[in-house]
């Protein structure tokens, strides 16, 4: 069972904390960690893009000149795609790009990616996130004790709403409760700080 010094919002060490072995001890698996931020960038797509036809382009439906004796190549439709603002043959309409994974691969995925985090170093548990003022100059003081980069993810429950609203003026850092965590949330992040009140949430969830 893997265990973790227990820090507060200063990043000094105020006590230790055992972690699940299931969640935060688990072999790196770089493939399905691949695989499920694949598929969970699938699913953020927005599949907008969209062309024109040749039924829904502008212009007569009438043959531009007879088949025969003109000297001219045979035409049939101004709307042909061969012809300038003609439709498109083979274009893009809009679509859903998402699709699922089980949820055992990816329950997996979001261990092997704690785990990784924690062999790094790059994770954290703090005793409190508890702020004076719901402040981003506040917030983003006890951020940096704690070698933060241009990505930092906060695991912390519904029940801090002052953390949730300093970090809404940081660019950067996201606040997720235990139930929201996502493999690609994870990974992109530089340094993960989770309260010791999620560890509970997030072992029930996600072992």
């Amino acid at each position: 069972m893997p265990t973790i010094d227990l820090v507060d919002l200063g990043n000094k060490k105020v006590g230790t904390v055992d972690l699940s072995d299931q969640v935060f001890g688990c072999e790196p698996r770089v493939a399905l960690v691949h695989e499920a931020v694949v598929m969970q960038r699938a699913c953020e797509r927005r599949g907008t893009a969209s062309t024109l036809r040749r039924g829904e382009v502008s212009g007569s439906g009438k043959k531009p000149w007879k088949q025969k004796h003109t000297g001219r190549a045979r035409a049939g439709s101004l709307r042909s795609p061969v012809w300038r603002h003609g439709g498109s043959v083979f274009g893009p309409k809009p679509r859903s790009y998402a699709y699922s994974m089980p949820k055992k691969k990816y329950r997996a995925a979001l261990q092997s990616a704690l785990s990784a985090k924690l062999a790094d170093g790059k994770l954290f548990v703090v005793a409190d996130l508890s702020l004076q003022q719901p402040k981003a100059k506040l917030l983003a003081h006890a951020l940096s004790g704690f070698g933060g980069g241009a990505e930092v993810l906060l695991v912390a429950g519904k029940t801090e709403p002052g953390v949730m609203q300093a970090a809404g003026n940081l660019v950067g850092v996201k606040v997720l409760s235990a139930d929201q965590l996502n493999v690609y949330d994870v990974v992109r992040a530089q340094v993960v700080v989770i309260t010791q009140a999620e560890l509970g949430p997030i072992n029930e969830v996600w072992s």
